[in-house]
């Protein structure tokens, strides 16, 4: 049964209060700002992105990129070869790196922290077929992914109104309290990883599984922090493309880890930063943070090769999604250690080459 969904509490009335701001972050986890980033200019960088997806073949051809009509039988997310070879093109875009820069957004996350803070180089866009449900942004804690310190700050914001049936971002209030890195399962949808929050309640008596979202409209921004959980609702419409930035901030001088310096996805496809400032027409954000003095700190693997070794065993059960994992993984680098076992289970659970096997999900 799909729990009910409550509305995000708005706190445009303590922009301007600091204090009430932390406050209410540490109390429920997460503000939401409306309109905090101007329309205007969301909209500039949505027609810029989605046309260069358009020439992708993400698009129906001959429609306005900015209405976001999606080509289904382009399909593809996160962890496609397909997904990356399009999502590189958008990713060197000047505009979308700038736009994690705007005085708006920076000055709203120094005041919440009460320091001097830094965008993360990472960038991240969000861009999600309809129709593809499956492949939904699992329940999750964003510290699995770009680790750091837990005191990082996600900015969530929709380039284009988001209604709840698009796919915005939903939170559960107060679930940062847990204090900690809970247990994350392998899943499909960005990042692979998904924490049970029914059994996770029944261990932590504090957690609640109330999930507040809201129908977002352009301008709107989300700021939570590394351990709030978090998930992504299905794009349930007919023929549009959900299309988000999910940016990272931290205060200068705390802990980062050395693959958020790096262009996002390059496991899937690699990429430099020189590629990715090849066109660019300014300088003045090109290496950016090599001027700010944070311990860089190593990737801590072990999240998702748990994700993986659960794939894993559960490819060789028969569970479809995972066979869709090792697909991936033999695409990604088939001479890598995880594409070989990939391939090993495949041709023990199918009989059959991955050249000869079909997505099965």
């Amino acid at each position: 049964m799909t729990e009910p969904l409550r509305e995000l509490r708005v706190s445009n009335d303590a922009m301007n209060d600091p204090l009430e701001l932390r406050g209410r972050l540490a109390d429920e986890g997460y503000l939401f700002i409306k309109q905090l980033q101007p329309p205007d200019q969301m909209l500039a960088l949505r027609r810029e992105m989605l046309t260069v997806m358009q020439k992708g073949g993400w698009l129906i051809a001959g429609t306005d990129p900015v209405d976001g009509i999606a080509n289904i039988a382009a399909q593809c997310t996160e962890g496609d070869v397909a997904y990356t070879d399009v999502y590189h093109e958008v990713y060197k875009i000047e505009a979308f790196h700038r736009s994690a820069h705007w005085p708006e957004v920076t000055d709203m996350i120094a005041k919440i922290v009460g320091r001097p803070i830094m965008p993360h180089p990472q960038k991240i866009a969000r861009l999600w077929f309809p129709k593809y449900t499956e492949h939904t942004t699992p329940i999750h804690q964003d510290f699995v992914h770009f680790q750091g310190n837990f005191e990082t700050l996600t900015c969530w914001s929709p380039l284009g109104d988001c209604p709840i049936e698009l796919g915005g971002l939903a939170v559960l209030p107060g679930s940062h309290k847990v204090k900690r890195v809970l247990d994350h399962h392998f899943s499909l949808g960005a990042g692979s990883l998904f924490v049970d929050v029914p059994e996770q309640a029944k261990l932590n008596a504090a957690l609640a599984v109330d999930w507040h979202t809201t129908n977002y409209e352009v301008g709107d921004s989300l700021i939570f922090p590394a351990l709030t959980i978090h998930k992504a609702l299905p794009n349930l419409t007919e023929d549009k493309l959900r299309v988000s930035l999910d940016n990272r901030y931290q205060a200068i001088g705390d802990p980062i880890a050395d693959h958020m310096l790096l262009p996002h996805l390059i496991s899937t496809h690699p990429m430099t930063w020189d590629e990715v400032y090849r066109d660019w027409q300014s300088d003045d954000l090109k290496y950016y943070w090599r001027q700010h003095a944070n311990p860089v700190v190593p990737k801590d693997t072990s999240y998702a090769d748990k994700g993986f070794a659960e794939a894993v065993e559960l490819a060789r059960q028969g569970d479809p999604r995972a066979y869709l994992a090792m697909q991936r993984a033999v695409k990604r680098d088939p001479n890598s250690p995880a594409g070989r076992l990939a391939q090993q289970v495949l041709e023990e659970r199918l009989g059959a080459p991955d050249s000869e096997q079909r997505n099965v999900v």
